[in-house]
């Protein structure tokens, strides 16, 4: 039996794969099943110091992501012999990625667009996976889609079960059990009860921190000794009644040399306009994010410590420069433009190919494999979702043949 911990993008589609492929497949999520609508109950909380978007439930982080599908890495795991060009365009496919129709392009977003077209900036519409004919365009995204109409890891799940796998939710994976070097279950917490589940294989797809606690746990060295994460902060004014905070988020993509820009709506920024009168409809705001240099580890308790470095900060600037020209451009009262504080999202790199992993995603253990953002040698600097499920996608195919 193969053992799949997490339900994010890389455990959602290996279980899905393999499920539908006659693999017995147990399937074991630390969060809650839930209605996507209710996503925005089950973001963690790490610390003080770091803030972090990640959740724990069914679906993971894809269930509160805006389904944003770009390629990333190519050239970077090309160096380790990993060539993702058939897995991409299967789950492009799969998924549906798309740019969003003219009618899914509201006010805000296209005056985005228009500026940086105007300002000779790379710009696009971003490629997503969401379903017009059932989005209702109500700006939730980040929240869970009220609607189902954009793609989560919960979908393949729900396929996976259909096709006879098994779902455990509410199940605190602690340990995989090994003898002799070679995998033989794992240890998991449910309903305060300590349970052992025997498998022939298991993948660990719990994200970057989850999986990184589980694999030192496990006789696994050097995990967590460095991770990245895609700061961001959002910045944005006032522009009477766009109703940008109702449109399809993140629905346009500049990219920069060191950043990507894409229009998000943050209410924080009302707070930095002193005028009462002011609402969110009449914000337009843009989600400044770039990659880091990896400088950071996960203590002992889980918590993430952050490192930032000149270059991480330098490029965060040029990009809320540029995000300021474009809001100005696009029509935004100068005056009013501010920023949120600093977070961080997709944290990753805890476990990379070439030091935790091989190219096949396989741990120092035998048949212990690793899927999930922890295996990215560098940060992407974009949405990771789409190399996730083109790494995972790859992997199925390989536990497949064996």
């Amino acid at each position: 039996m193969f053992v799949i911990v997490g339900t994010g993008a890389g455990g959602g589609i290996l279980a899905r794969e393999l499920a539908k492929n006659d693999v017995p497949v147990t399937i074991l999520e630390k969060g809650p099943y839930i209605e996507s609508k209710d996503a925005f109950n089950y973001y963690d909380k790490y610390s003080e110091d770091v803030d972090l978007l990640t959740t724990t439930c069914i679906g993971g982080a894809t269930i509160v992501s805006m389904a944003n599908m770009v390629r990333a890495l190519d050239n970077e795991l090309h160096e380790y012999g990993i060539d993702l060009t058939d897995a991409y365009d299967y789950v492009e496919d799969l998924v549906g990625v798309h740019q969003l129709d003219d009618s899914h392009i509201g006010k805000g977003t296209q005056a985005f667009l228009d500026a940086g077209h105007e300002l000779g900036l790379e710009t696009m519409k971003m490629p997503k996976a969401i379903r017009e004919e059932e989005c209702i365009q109500c700006g939730k995204c980040a929240f869970g889609c009220p609607v189902d109409a954009k793609f989560s890891g919960k979908d393949f799940v729900d396929e996976a079960v259909e096709a006879g796998a098994t779902l455990i939710c509410d199940a605190d994976v602690k340990e995989v059990l090994s003898e002799n070097g070679k995998v033989t279950g794992v240890v998991y917490i449910k309903d305060g009860k300590e349970e052992t589940l025997e498998a022939e294989k298991v993948i660990l797809s719990a994200g970057a921190i989850g999986s990184t606690l589980i694999l030192r746990k496990s006789g696994i060295d050097h995990v967590g000794e460095e991770i990245f994460f895609d700061p961001f902060v959002s910045v944005g004014g006032y522009l009477k009644d766009v109703k940008f905070n109702t449109e399809v988020q993140m629905a346009g993509l500049v990219i920069g040399e060191n950043f990507v820009l894409s229009p998000h709506f943050s209410s924080f920024i009302r707070a930095n306009i002193p005028d009462d009168t002011v609402t969110d409809s009449d914000i337009l705001s843009i989600m400044v994010k770039t990659r880091d240099e990896c400088r950071g580890y996960v203590d002992e308790n889980g918590d993430v410590v952050k490192i930032n470095t000149i270059n991480d900060i330098r490029w965060l600037a040029e990009g809320v420069a540029t995000a300021g020209f474009i809001l100005e451009r696009a029509g935004v009262d100068p005056t009013t433009i501010g920023s949120t504080v600093y977070r961080g999202a997709h944290p990753g790199g805890t476990a990379p190919i070439g030091k935790i992993v091989d190219s096949n995603l396989e741990t120092s253990i035998e048949n212990l494999f690793v899927c999930d953002a922890s295996v990215l040698p560098v940060s992407p600097g974009k949405p990771p979702i789409l190399t996730i499920l083109a790494i995972a996608k790859r992997l199925a195919d390989y536990l497949k043949k064996e």
